[in-house]
């Protein structure tokens, strides 16, 4: 049996050959034991846009399970159930979506530019130049933190909170981030709490283009439900913190293991959007998203019955050699990188890419501006997880 749920895998890197031997053997293949229960492992380019695309069959609503393979973790709330605008179908799902994506929608960008580079800016310069420190903390918690805050309108002094509510929500508890369940309900009534106390006071300000104002006066969601408010807040809080806080860790560890790329990208900035795209492929700081049939299916010859738990694992559809030549290898001038399934595709797809992706650009222009390189120092923590696929350390030393 073929388990890359098994979380031993994703702390040492050792699922990549499990993928490869899926995709090459047993690209829909019926794990049917795990921690988590039975499930198909999705891991093919193709067959995950299919599942991705068909959500008449592939449902993400929380009542069939929502979209991580870990159904606790994804929708349950103290034996109640989460909804979040991810862990829904449409109608409610573009409803409730439309609320909140004109915060960063393509035309709002330009208004976020000045302030993530004066902060990154400003960041960098306090770096310890030839010391040994850890990038995930010192920069990739920092700036991420420091656009949710933005995003949210939240206390910037308080704004770590923030950070700590998406490692709670995306992490099972006994894994390094909550002792129990206790403990993590006990967080998320605190962002509950604080949420709705912001909530309440945003409902009559017509004025306010952050995601509370947005959710409290949008007439699809102002009434919503305490469960259905705390689960948009979560969704948007992970969607806003992890794929940015990963991609930022991860392009680092691309361009220390592939050092000829930055000499690439020092002669020819022009690569730069196109890098970003490949640093976001090679690391997929999303690991997985998990949908439930609802109807049979017949996918690349396996029969998918109503009721079952479908597992696309991005991280192993990014590395596909027939759609990426040399998968594994990190290239920025790919010319197909911006394919990449990290972000999801159709309804479901990110709707903060766009901004995910500027930060990463600024971070990279500034870093090129002062030093040569940036290398890895010690040995990476990776993160304990089959849904976060990241660091939690990072240890590194600039090279000026």
């Amino acid at each position: 049996m073929l388990d890359v749920s098994d979380l031993n895998l994703w702390q040492d890197d050792g699922y990549w050959p499990i993928f490869s031997q899926l995709r090459d053997k047993a690209p829909v293949y019926h794990c049917e034991d795990s921690a988590y229960g039975p499930y198909w492992s999705v891991t093919k380019y193709q067959d995950i846009l299919t599942v991705e695309t068909n959500h008449e069959v592939f449902s993400s609503a929380s009542e069939h399970g929502g979209v991580i393979i870990h159904d606790d973790v994804a929708v349950k709330f103290a034996d109640r159930v989460l909804e979040g605008i991810i862990t829904m179908d449409p109608p409610r799902h573009s409803q409730q979506r439309s609320a909140v994506s004109g915060v960063v929608a393509r035309p709002n960008l330009p208004n976020f530019e000045p302030i993530i580079r004066e902060r990154t800016t400003s960041l960098l310069d306090t770096l310890p130049v030839g010391e040994i420190f850890d990038w995930v903390e010192s920069v990739s918690v920092e700036l991420t933190t420091q656009m949710l805050a933005t995003l949210f309108d939240f206390p910037f002094e308080d704004r770590h909170k923030l950070t700590r509510w998406s490692n709670v929500a995306t992490s099972e508890p006994g894994q390094g981030v909550t002792a129990n369940e206790s403990e993590r309900i006990r967080e998320v009534k605190d962002c509950l709490f604080t949420f709705t106390k912001l909530w309440r006071e945003r409902r009559d300000n017509a004025s306010g283009f952050d995601f509370v104002s947005m959710l409290s006066q949008n007439p699809n969601t102002r009434d919503m439900k305490p469960m259905n408010f705390l689960g948009n807040i979560l969704v948007l809080i992970v969607g806003g913190n992890d794929t940015t806080r990963n991609s930022m860790s991860g392009a680092i560890a691309a361009f220390d293991q592939f050092p000829g790329e930055l000499d690439k990208l020092k002669a020819n900035p022009s690569l730069m959007d196109n890098a970003i795209s490949e640093i976001i492929r090679w690391q997929t700081p999303i690991a997985h998203m998990r949908r439930t049939a609802t109807a049979p299916f017949i996918l690349n010859g396996q029969e998918i019955a109503p009721g079952e738990k479908i597992v696309m694992w991005y991280a192993s559809g990014n590395k596909d050699e027939d759609i990426f030549e040399d998968a594994e290898t990190f290239q920025i001038d790919r010319e197909n990188a911006s394919r990449h399934l990290s972000f999801g595709f159709g309804i479901h797809r990110c709707m903060g890419r766009r901004l995910s992706e500027l930060q990463l650009k600024i971070l990279l222009e500034e870093i090129l501006k002062r030093w040569d390189r940036i290398e890895i120092a010690g040995p990476p923590v990776k993160t304990r997880s089959n849904f976060v696929h990241g660091f939690d350390a990072l240890p590194v030393r600039i090279i000026a």
